[in-house]
């Protein structure tokens, strides 16, 4: 079953789809002006995204990554064969997780994935492109050491991977994770954004940046 939301139809949207055992939050992103869409963290699944797309008639252009954890990047590079699509994110320190994802398959029971290439690594403050709509990339380390936020000013929505979750926050367990740099990634880059800012999750469902401040027990109380 897919999970839609709408917003601001003159400029953004975006429809979740969850995908594989993880429940992995995937996004479609389109602009409303070109119908122009890209898919963030095609974890699997690809028939989902692709019939998605198909239906609402959308030009799907590029892929963006948050970070290249199995359930989040599994399915990158058979959409990019497929469809000839680029791949942009995440950050390059990432590179260690993509060589990995053959294990990171194994180890997690997923159907058998290929390692690829990004053709275009982000930095903080780079901006990726969606048809005539533009996002911001704001680099959060720590849940994994390349993550990537990706965040649209006109329409107050940030796509925010697994750095940040409604009461909770990404795990730092994983190899080259770290509890220190993901809480001061969110304190000083999630924090800084507008109250009323809406992020969508890696998993689970969405808050805003006003009320983890607030209340989040691991990185909250900054209201």
């Amino acid at each position: 079953m897919f999970l839609f939301y709408e917003r601001c139809p003159m400029s953004l949207q975006y429809k979740i789809i969850p995908v594989t055992a993880f429940e992995q939050n995937c996004s479609v992103l389109w602009c409303s002006q070109t119908k122009e869409a890209v898919v963030v963290d095609p974890g699997g699944d690809m028939p989902k995204i692709v019939n998605f797309i198909s239906s609402q008639g959308l030009t799907l252009k590029k892929i963006l990554l948050t970070h290249a954890h199995i359930d989040h990047a599994g399915a990158t590079s058979e959409l990019s064969k497929k469809f000839s699509l680029p791949i942009e994110g995440p950050h390059k320190e990432d590179q260690f997780w993509i060589d990995l994802l053959p294990q990171q398959s194994q180890m997690f029971g997923f159907p058998p994935v290929e390692m690829f290439k990004p053709n275009r690594w982000l930095e903080q403050d780079d901006v990726v492109e969606v048809g005539e709509e533009k996002l911001s990339v704001l680099f959060c380390p720590g849940h994994t050491p390349g993550h990537v936020v990706f965040y649209h000013e006109p329409s107050k929505l940030a796509v925010v991977g697994d750095v940040l979750f409604q009461g909770s926050i990404g795990r730092t367990d994983f190899p080259r994770g770290d509890f220190d740099t993901l809480a001061n990634s969110i304190r000083t880059q999630l924090w800084s954004l507008p109250d009323e800012v809406e992020f969508l999750p890696g998993h689970g469902p969405m808050s805003t940046i006003g009320h983890e401040k607030a209340t989040n027990p691991f990185v909250g109380g900054y209201s």
